[in-house]
């Protein structure tokens, strides 16, 4: 059996998580929803979160694109949110930057540290980690 045939008949684990974890829209914006998209495309049954935290939580606010592309995130995050997916701010970075809740997009949750938050997927409740 080739390579090709082998991964069609590939069957993906039902009710896995992953959390993604974006810290700098400009190198991780699109590329990151684009893989959360390709992974509920082919898992759709998968739990994910993606946690954002720095640089990352651009992607969250409000009127916010892509600089290289003039691509909106919001309307990409709004699709995969009604997939199901979560998307968390870390509130220490909206400290930290000055920003305020009511700058992101309604599809926007928050945890008090995004870092604490992704070990604590990880660790207590056995997310899988993907930093695309």
């Amino acid at each position: 059996m080739g390579f090709t045939a082998l991964v069609s008949q590939q069957v993906f684990a039902a009710g896995s998580s992953v959390v993604y974890h974006i810290d700098d829209a400009d190198t991780q914006g699109i590329k990151g929803l684009r893989n959360v998209r390709n992974h509920m495309d082919v898992a759709p049954d998968t739990k994910i979160i993606v946690v954002t935290h720095a640089n990352g939580v651009d992607i969250m606010m409000e009127g916010a694109k892509d600089k290289k592309n003039n691509i909106e995130y919001a309307p990409l995050v709004g699709a995969l949110k009604s997939r199901g997916v979560r998307f968390e701010v870390c509130e220490i970075t909206l400290k930290n930057r000055n920003l305020k809740k009511d700058q992101f997009i309604l599809d926007t949750d928050f945890t008090p540290s995004g870092v604490a938050r992704i070990g604590d997927l990880q660790f207590k409740d056995h997310f899988a980690y993907i930093k695309p």
